[in-house]
């Protein structure tokens, strides 16, 4: 029978097979199939952190939708309510849309989740192509949201059409949750998935998130991200902006406040009790990173820096993915216009995080952040008013690397890129899987495609042809592993 002529093709060479009909390899034959379907993606400008975008990002929730329709898939677009403006008005929030594709109770149900909306982007930003008009340079494909995350998420959705085209069952029933408004906080989402999580989720085994990227040429799993605490400090004095000519050294400037209690500008965090609560380096730790391919001096060049805060392999990497940082993103209320502004301004606000890791808490991490800073500024004895407000409180996710999901990915990544998957931990914080994790119970894996390069949230943004081709190989095969894991290890 063809399952049984299928058992013996490995799942790369059956998708070159489609792949190849479509003629994407050739690099003289225009956009077709998954590159045109990334083109039509890409430009639409479903910048989720614009409001006057919003009829583009839904015109991209639709776009999804109809392309898993027409697969055949059960498709929904699921209202998760408004989003309110700071002026006070209401708007409609992106629908969130899920699909299904099998309902074989023997069959294992993995459920993909990705993201379709994107971070701003100009030409006159430095971009060297427009943002949003897919340019193929040498290989690599230019525009905004094309690593982050729509190539990815199309990568999945070309893996279920490789088994359609080859009129193959699929070894697992497969099940979409893509949303819009990833970028800005995942709005909704979280509602939407405790809602659903005794009917849609019901019957998922595991989930599968492909937003992230490689360390380095070699492919990797993702098993960990930091959590995410983001506090805003407004210091206020005078009632007014005062000209520093006529009031300089007369007032007590919320600006030098606001400085003098930011701290140590090395990047150590000072507050108490932060440092104490993170999980200590085990030596297995320290072998699985010793074993990953990470050229410091390539990492340096890729930033553009001549120092870095550690020379060590292993330090670097702990200090980026399992230990926490603070991070200062600017300040409001300074006037940041070209021109010698001679202006105190009355009211500033500093802009920071700190990264969260297991074993931390973000209750407990508002609670010594506020405490910490309002202690050094009542050191100060300013007549100013300082305010503390902390505004995300997103938790760290860690998976085990031992699990069934990882074996299976190590299978996959051996079977299309022949050779073992780096794992590794990622620095930047993505809550949806710690949500997936609380709310479903199931269990969950990272498997990236983009590059290391690829300039995710910057200038000149890219998904090369290779990792996008490769990694949808890489996503059938993956369904293929899944399938053998055993019921009895779910």
């Amino acid at each position: 029978s063809i399952n049984d002529q299928l058992q013996s093709i490995k799942p790369k060479f059956f998708l070159i097979k489609m792949i190849k009909v479509k003629t994407v390899y050739s690099s003289f034959i225009p956009l077709q199939g998954p590159l045109l379907a990334l083109r039509d993606w890409v430009a639409i400008e479903s910048d989720s952190s614009n409001v006057l975008k919003r009829p583009d990002l839904h015109r991209m929730m639709e776009m999804a939708a109809q392309k898993l329709r027409l697969m055949g898939g059960t498709v929904e677009l699921v209202d998760i309510g408004e989003q309110e403006l700071p002026d006070g008005q209401t708007l409609a929030l992106p629908k969130v849309v899920t699909a299904q594709f099998g309902n074989d109770p023997n069959k294992h149900t993995v459920c993909v989740y990705g993201h379709v909306d994107v971070q701003p982007a100009k030409l006159e930003d430095g971009w060297a192509t427009d943002p949003y008009n897919l340019t193929d340079i040498n290989g690599n494909l230019y525009g905004r949201g094309a690593s982050d995350n729509k190539a990815p998420v199309l990568a999945w959705i070309h893996a279920v059409e490789a088994y359609q085209a080859l009129n193959m069952e699929l070894p697992v029933n497969v099940k979409f949750v893509i949303e819009g408004m990833e970028e800005t906080g995942s709005n909704g989402l979280d509602a939407m998935i405790l809602a659903q999580r005794d009917t849609f989720f019901s019957d998922v085994d595991y989930i599968i998130i492909s937003d992230c990227g490689w360390l380095s040429r070699r492919p990797a799993l993702t098993y960990g991200t930091r959590g995410n605490c983001y506090f805003y400090a407004e210091v206020e004095g005078p009632k007014q902006d005062l000209h520093s000519g006529v009031y300089g050294g007369t007032v007590i400037e919320p600006m030098t406040d606001l400085v003098g209690i930011l701290g140590d500008p090395s990047g150590k965090i000072l507050i108490p009790g932060i440092r104490e609560a993170v999980a200590p380096l085990s030596d297995e730790e320290w072998r699985m990173y010793q074993d990953i391919q990470f050229d410091i001096d390539n990492y340096k060049n890729k930033i553009g820096v001549n120092e870095l805060m550690y020379s060590n392999k292993v330090d670097l990497l702990a200090h980026m993915w399992r230990y926490p940082t603070v991070s200062i993103h600017g300040i409001e209320g300074a006037f940041s216009d070209p021109g010698t502004k001679t202006v105190i301004p009355a009211k500033v606000t500093a802009k920071f995080s700190i990264r969260q890791v297991p074993n931390m808490d973000p209750a407990m991490v508002k609670k010594q952040v506020t405490d910490y800073l309002h202690s050094v500024f009542a050191k100060r004895k300013s007549p100013n008013k300082l305010k503390v407000t902390m505004v995300i409180g997103a938790k760290p996710w860690l998976a085990d690397t031992q699990h069934p999901l990882y074996d299976a990915g190590k299978a996959a990544v051996k079977r299309v890129f022949d050779m073992d998957p780096d794992l590794i931990r990622e620095g930047g914080t993505i809550p949806i899987a710690r949500t997936f994790q609380d709310v479903t119970g199931k269990s969950i894996i990272m498997m990236p495609i983009g590059g290391f390069d690829d300039g995710l949230h910057s200038q000149n943004e890219k998904m090369s042809r290779y990792n996008y081709i490769e990694g949808t190989k890489l996503f059938v095969a993956y369904l293929n592993e899944v399938s053998q894991i055993k019921h009895t290890s779910v």
